[in-house]
């Protein structure tokens, strides 16, 4: 599975917005800035976020983007599903070998479960220096 710039970049608004939660609204001008990403492309991934009812917009001289819920209810996977679609590691897993179509559940279902549990919390408390879950992943 692959995660598109759409996902990379709807995750970096969404964690930013956590990162100030609490604190009103923030314009996508701002994100844009401090990441060095493009304000207009911002603007057309943040629309199906807020349509999913993941973030609200407030209108004026003051105006921008906050998360509609906390950031501990609000899952990695809520946003990338939004952006990306279903999480599946292979188009037409019916039609593989019984061997083959076990190893790809196998792998949707993992990464299912990291993105159902890492909350926008989580990635927005997240600094080089903490500790990590013990994840070791071999490819």
């Amino acid at each position: 599975m692959k995660i598109s710039t759409k996902g990379r970049y709807g995750l970096t608004i969404m964690i930013e917005l956590a990162k100030h939660h609490g604190e009103g609204p923030i314009p996508l001008r701002q994100i844009a800035a401090e990441k060095d990403l493009s304000e207009a492309y911002l603007e057309q991934l943040v629309s199906p976020l807020r349509n999913a009812g993941l973030v609200k917009s407030v209108r004026g001289a003051y105006g921008g983007y906050m998360l509609a819920s906390p950031p501990a209810e609000i899952s990695a996977a809520d946003v990338i599903r939004v952006l990306e679609g279903p999480i599946q590691p292979v188009e037409g897993i019916e039609d593989e070998e019984a061997p083959q179509r076990e190893l790809w559940m196998r792998i949707r279902d993992a990464v299912k479960n990291v993105l159902d549990t890492t909350s926008l919390e989580d990635l927005a408390k997240y600094t080089e220096s903490s500790p990590t879950d013990g994840y070791m992943f071999y490819i």
